[in-house]
C-alpha cells in the first residue's frame, strides 16, 4: 500500500520561505524570525538556519538597519527618535541601533527639517501665521525631531518666508 504523503521538509520549507522574503527587499532576522514562526517552522529548524543565513551575509542587521534609515529619512524624512523608534519595532538590537543613528548628521537632520517646513509652507499660504506654525511643528514633531530644531527651522522658515508677507 503506497505512504501518505511524508511529512514536509521543515528545513526545504523554511528556507524557501526565507529566500522568498528576501528575494524582494532587505529584511532584519526578527521579521525573518517572525515569518517563520507564523508559517509553523520549528524553532529547532529556524535557528540554524538563521544562523547559517547570518554567517553566509544574506541576513546582517546592521546593513538592513543602515538602508531602512536611508530610506526612511528620504522618503519620510524621519529624525532620529522616529528612526530608532521604526528600528526597534523591525527587532534591530540597541548597539546596532545606537551605531546606525550615530551616523546620521545633526546638520543633515535640521536641514531635512527645513526642506519639510518649505514644502508645507507651500499649502498653508491661505491659513494664519499662528495656525500654520502649529501645523508646521506638529508635523516636525510627529517625525521625531526634537523642540529645538522644530521651534527654531519653524520661527526661521516663516520668518523667512514670502507668505509672512501675503498675509
Amino acid at each position: 500500500m503506497p505512504e501518505q504523503d511524508p511529512e514536509p521538509d521543515h528545513e526545504a520549507v523554511a528556507r524557501k520561505i526565507l529566500l522568498d522574503q528576501l528575494t524582494g527587499q532587505a529584511r532584519s532576522r526578527h521579521e525573518l524570525a517572525a515569518r517563520l514562526a507564523r508559517r509553523n517552522v520549528p524553532d529547532d529548524v529556524a535557528e540554524p538556519l538563521l544562523d547559517r543565513f547570518t554567517e553566509v551575509g544574506l541576513i546582517d542587521d546592521e546593513a538592513f538597519a543602515r538602508s531602512w534609515v536611508d530610506s526612511r529619512r528620504r522618503t519620510r524624512g524621519l529624525a532620529r527618535p522616529a528612526l530608532a523608534q521604526e528600528l526597534r519595532r523591525k527587532g534591530i538590537d540597541n548597539e546596532t541601533m545606537q551605531t546606525v543613528l550615530d551616523e546620521v548628521d545633526p546638520g543633515d537632520e535640521e536641514e531635512s527639517a527645513r526642506l519639510l517646513v518649505r514644502k508645507k509652507l507651500r499649502s498653508l499660504r491661505n491659513v494664519d501665521e499662528t495656525v500654520a506654525a502649529r501645523r508646521l511643528t506638529g508635523m516636525l514633531a510627529r517625525k521625531g525631531y526634537s523642540a529645538g530644531i522644530v521651534y527654531t527651522v519653524v520661527r526661521q522658515e516663516l520668518g523667512a518666508s514670502e507668505w509672512q508677507s501675503d498675509s
